[in-house]
């Protein structure tokens, strides 16, 4: 993944729209934060205001999950400047930015919205969540080749956050600073003070199996099988992926992540009803293996036992060597194979399901 300096000039200038904050439903004190107190609200200009919640079984029991970062012995033989970067800065961007068109949601409904890559808000009767959100048409050097599926300034007004960790195409500091309206962002450990100074309330970083309410959800972070440097030199970032628990429904937005057994784990410990999987940039220029091919991502669906498979992660940015269009070819004629194609939701950018 991009993990290199917060360089501005490869990024095309924006402007801080107006955020309408929310009226008609409004969380304070122990109907957000399940205590008789809300936690004091420092400085921005502090790190104060990221709060570390008190480590449980599940950080006494942690293991490390991180990928090795030493690229496989043959990584030199394709070269991905050439073949994949450079051709694909003359590649015209592709997808039209549409108005959405949000459903009324009922209770226990959720209608979820894919953004582009990683990018999803799910929104149910009460709450709309944002998960790495990410409008940037660049990651760096690296061009966007899809546009996101609307206009940032066409979202509703955003109770809550969500990001899974630091890499550049998950954590994108531009976007997070447009969408912050002094609501509060929930992270992993060590990535509170990335986002400390955006304009969110209070920010919430989690450890492996932790969780916390906000509102009526509750949030609880997982483990995966991946990395979360922002630059090479700051391993201690912790990285993951969320379940969603509302309404009695669950939703488990994977993050980024290799096939490990951790998602059998997953998938004892909650019951899912939609799992958002990524299934690209499987080839990846280091040849590590640190993001799922579209097969085992099949795999990884059935071990979490989930009701719906909604496939994420490809067709944005062109992080890895195999072909834009490869990724869903690929997970479709597996889920073929194991008779579970129904259960496979392929989305369109910018256009609502009610799920």
């Amino acid at each position: 993944m991009i993990t290199i300096g917060d360089a501005k000039a490869f990024f095309p200038s924006v402007h801080n729209p107006t955020v309408h904050r929310r009226e008609r439903f409004c969380f304070t004190g122990a109907s957000l934060y399940g205590f008789a107190e809300m936690p004091i609200r420092f400085s921005k200009k502090s790190r104060k205001n990221v709060v570390r919640q008190e480590l449980g079984d599940g950080a006494a029991t942690k293991r490390s999950t991180r990928v090795r970062l030493r690229p496989r012995a043959d990584w030199h033989k394709r070269n991905f400047l050439t073949s994949v970067l450079i051709p694909s800065l003359f590649v015209k961007r592709s997808g039209d930015h549409v108005r959405p068109q949000f459903p009324k949601i009922r209770e226990g409904q959720i209608c979820i919205t894919w953004i582009g890559h990683a990018s999803f808000l799910i929104q149910t009767h009460e709450v709309n969540v944002l998960i790495d959100p990410n409008w940037s048409k660049w990651l760096k050097v690296i061009k966007r080749l899809k546009r996101p599926g609307f206009e940032l300034h066409h979202l509703p007004a955003i109770d809550f956050v969500l990001v899974t960790h630091a890499h550049f195409d998950h954590l994108d500091r531009r976007t997070l600073r447009r969408v912050a309206a002094d609501q509060p962002i929930a992270v992993p450990i060590g990535v509170g003070n990335l986002v400390h100074d955006l304009g969110f309330n209070i920010v919430h970083e989690l450890d492996y199996w932790e969780t916390i309410g906000l509102g009526p959800l509750k949030i609880s972070l997982t483990p995966c099988h991946h990395w979360g440097a922002r630059f090479l030199a700051d391993l201690h970032r912790d990285f993951g992926g969320f379940v969603i628990d509302v309404d009695g429904r669950t939703i488990f937005h994977c993050g980024d992540s290799a096939y490990f057994p951790g998602f059998k784990d997953i998938g004892e410990r909650y019951k899912i009803d939609i799992a958002l999987l990524p299934i690209g940039a499987y080839e990846a220029p280091s040849g590590r293996e640190v993001h799922m091919n579209p097969e085992e991502a099949v795999n990884a669906f059935l071990e979490l036992r989930a009701k719906t498979l909604v496939p994420m992660h490809y067709g944005t940015f062109r992080l890895g060597f195999e072909p834009m269009h490869e990724p869903p070819e690929r997970l479709l004629a597996c889920a073929r194979a194991h008779g579970i194609e129904e259960k496979v939701l392929i989305m369109t950018e910018g256009k609502p399901v009610v799920l």
